[in-house]
């Protein structure tokens, strides 16, 4: 897509934002392909960055953990113990132990992608509450 869009991207000075995960850094087991996907798109976020930045072009990625989404909910649902499951995953996230809001994910993306972010590129966005980088000596 990237590739299809830069002639505008370099008419426009656009902006590139991937959306990763936090399994890009810490795994979860049992999804080394989704591992490795969203790895490697971390590492074509700095490419792009050094590649496009002559351009003007900014690229940057938000790296989320614990977002309830609808896919999130029916996958708690299926659980056994769905309420335990849930508290048990929310105690995990430092601030405010609970999950982040779709609406948190596209409000920071909104930021990064305007102007307001103007010199920011090649950089990595947690926007989980500390989920990701909680020194678990702190639980």
């Amino acid at each position: 897509m990237a590739k299809f869009c830069l002639p505008h991207l370099k008419n426009n000075k656009g902006n590139i934002l991937n959306i990763s995960s936090k399994v890009a850094f810490a795994g979860q087991g049992g999804t080394s392909g989704y591992a490795a996907a969203k790895g490697a798109q971390l590492g074509l976020t700095r490419e792009w960055a050094a590649e496009l930045a002559s351009f003007g072009i900014r690229v940057n990625a938000i790296v989320p953990a614990e977002v309830m989404t609808p896919q999130y909910e029916e996958w708690v649902k299926a659980q056994k113990n769905a309420e335990s499951k849930l508290e048990e995953i929310q105690k995990l996230i430092p601030l405010e132990n609970r999950f982040t809001t779709i609406e948190e994910v596209v409000d920071f993306a909104v930021y990064i992608l305007s102007n307001r972010a103007a010199h920011i590129t090649g950089q990595f966005f947690s926007v989980d509450g500390r989920y990701l980088h909680l020194d678990r000596a702190l639980r």
